[in-house]
């Protein structure tokens, strides 16, 4: 019998997915990933990695609670954890019921799924800040109360819950961590940081003119998704489970962060910023601010890359696609 330990990730083809999926490899693990076929070329972000053969994709769907038990006993994994999500909060209120199927109910259907087939497996569950919302404390932790502001924010909270409940209920080893912001080269382009950077290097290369964006006064606490997945891994390897904010401890505004990605390339966002209306969202969320000290204490976990370096990071790799 094999000593090689195994993983399944739900969302294996998103940013969080690939990154995690390097990770685990590196470490030695077998990797399985749910492909849900949805959409054309979604094996990019595993490609632009280089793990694109090594990772084992497996044909499910979070919304199928019978293709979740299979791919837990055929991959015969240890840790199971659910990235996969509807994860693009604006989408959110023109797609409310899709996103609660997919991240409300479909991470209960996993849950299930890990305490039908194999319970003793330890999970983990991507909750997120936006279940803070409307802030109720102006630095968040785990004992901040929610208070979402999207559809998103509360089918994540539910699917927050449920992990507790069937931590409680069942004492499996399943884990939250509460996430905040966190970016990379591979981030979709319908985000925020990744429409700057993308336009950034257009602008440089000629390609556009300007970058419109909504309320650029909103702040977030942006870290690197490549150091987020080892907060991820750590919470697997800990003797109980337990719920975790991962997040840098500083608040950055849009209009800051525009302006590191504009300077990298040495221009000025004033020549080329426009603030447009259809940006905004029906309710906003003005400031996120993770207080990572639970994660620190407990897990020996702490960020390693800078928003500036982030930033110069993301608008370099945008250069280099465009100019392929």
């Amino acid at each position: 019998m094999s000593n090689t330990r195994s993983a399944l990730i739900t969302g294996v083809t998103g940013q969080d997915g690939a990154y995690l999926s390097q990770l685990l490899l590196e470490k030695g693990y077998e990797v399985h990933g749910i492909l849900a076929r949805r959409s054309s070329d979604t094996l990019w972000r595993l490609r632009e990695l280089g793990i694109e053969n090594e990772v084992r994709l497996v044909d499910g769907d979070l919304t199928d609670l019978s293709s979740m038990i299979r791919a837990i006993e055929t991959s015969k994994a240890t840790e199971v954890y659910n990235l996969g999500a509807q994860s693009f909060v604006g989408t959110s209120w023109q797609q409310p019921l899709l996103t609660a199927q997919v991240d409300g109910v479909g991470a209960l259907n996993v849950l299930e799924a890990v305490r039908i087939a194999n319970p003793e497996a330890h999970f983990y569950q991507a909750s997120t800040s936006e279940m803070f919302g409307l802030i109720q404390a102006e630095m968040q932790d785990e004992k901040t109360p929610f208070y979402p502001r999207s559809p998103y924010g509360v089918a994540k909270l539910m699917a927050h819950w449920a992990t507790v409940n069937y931590r409680e209920s069942f004492k499996m080893h399943a884990s939250s961590g509460i996430l905040f912001n966190h970016e990379s080269p591979l981030r979709g382009i319908e985000f925020v940081t990744r429409k700057v950077t993308d336009a950034v290097a257009r602008i440089k290369l000629g390609q556009q003119r300007e970058l419109r964006l909504g309320n650029i006064d909103a702040k977030r606490d942006w870290g690197f998704a490549g150091d987020y997945v080892e907060a991820m891994w750590l919470m697997l390897q800990q003797p109980t489970a337990d719920d975790y904010v991962v997040a840098t401890g500083l608040t950055t505004t849009v209009r800051d962060m525009c302006h590191i990605a504009f300077r990298h390339v040495g221009l000025s966002p004033d020549d080329h910023l426009v603030i447009d209306e259809k940006f905004f969202r029906p309710a906003e969320v003005d400031v996120l601010l993770g207080n990572p000290g639970k994660a620190k204490a407990k897990l020996g976990w702490s960020p390693k890359t800078s928003l500036e370096q982030l930033i110069t990071m993301m608008v370099d790799a945008d250069m280099r696609r465009l100019t392929k």
